[in-house]
């Protein structure tokens, strides 16, 4: 008997993300391809060290997701996204003439528009000679900064935009208490302009910021997860963030309304739907 087998969705997502950048046209002076980039690119830059002959060079990379590795001690994404940036590899070492163990530790030197993360849930099994699935719960944030996996350079550029959007929701957040806490319908009536106008003048903070600047902060947008055990079969399922806030889950021709909550639990550990790739949009001022 005939079977077919399944296309693996991450190869799939990057195979889109690479065709459509190489065949979309752009009305304007950059190419398609920068601008698909500038969306869902992430430059990373790397040390890669060999501790035994003390060689060290550097690399850059650009690359359209993040990896999420998962092992025995990650239960989280974070945890995971530290593992991904740090790996080792075997090549040639020149001292040594021979090869040798070298650790490539990764950072961020530019961050896109729309952030996808991988969890590397799928391995080659050498005993049984095929893919295998990694069902370990992994919990993701609705909210995920990347700061800490930044380059320095990059931390240095982000940091007053950082600073306005802490100073903006500050300052929302304070507004509220205080209304809430005025009994006189003068101080409210005061308070409320004193609100409007901030809300602008929080928009227009710090004009040497320009516009749409990243903040190395992302809000969860999309989730396309797995159910099943096996890597070539199994179902695959999107959720998706409307912009009312509500959640979709689009199961093939039959979409329902999910809470938040759930979009949480699709975290892993058993043979529910688990996070395969996570799409988040960043935040910016």
């Amino acid at each position: 008997m005939f079977t077919c087998s399944r296309q693996d969705a991450e190869e799939c997502w990057t195979q889109l993300i690479y065709t459509l950048s190489q065949t979309l046209t752009s009305e304007a002076s950059e190419p398609a391809a920068a601008q698909m980039k500038e969306l869902f690119g992430i430059d990373l830059v790397s040390r890669v060290h060999c501790a035994e002959s003390g060689e060290e060079s550097s690399e850059a990379e650009s690359v359209y997701s993040l990896k999420c590795h998962i092992s025995h001690d990650v239960n989280h994404l974070h945890e995971g996204l530290k593992h991904g940036l740090k790996t080792e590899l075997e090549k040639v070492s020149p001292s040594l003439g021979r090869t040798a163990i070298y650790t490539r530790e990764s950072r961020i030197n530019e961050l896109p528009r729309y952030l996808t993360v991988q969890f590397v849930r799928f391995f080659w099994k050498r005993e049984s000679n095929q893919k295998a699935k990694i069902l370990r719960k992994v919990d993701y944030p609705l909210e995920l900064d990347v700061y800490d996996f930044c380059s320095d350079e990059l931390k240095l550029k982000l940091q007053t935009p950082r600073q306005v959007l802490r100073d903006a929701e500050s300052a929302k957040f304070g507004l509220k208490v205080e209304v809430k806490t005025s009994s006189s319908q003068n101080i409210e009536g005061s308070l409320t302009s004193a609100g409007e106008s901030s809300s602008i003048d929080i928009d227009k903070a710090d004009s040497s910021v320009p516009k749409k600047q990243l903040t190395g902060i992302y809000d969860l947008i999309a989730v396309l997860t797995h159910k099943g055990r096996s890597a070539d079969s199994g179902h695959y399922v999107g959720w998706v963030k409307q912009d009312d806030g509500k959640w979709i889950e689009f199961d093939d021709d039959n979409p329902s309304i999910r809470k938040e909550e759930e979009i949480l639990k699709l975290s892993g550990g058993g043979d529910w739907h688990m996070a395969y790739i996570c799409l988040y949009k960043a935040r910016v001022i």
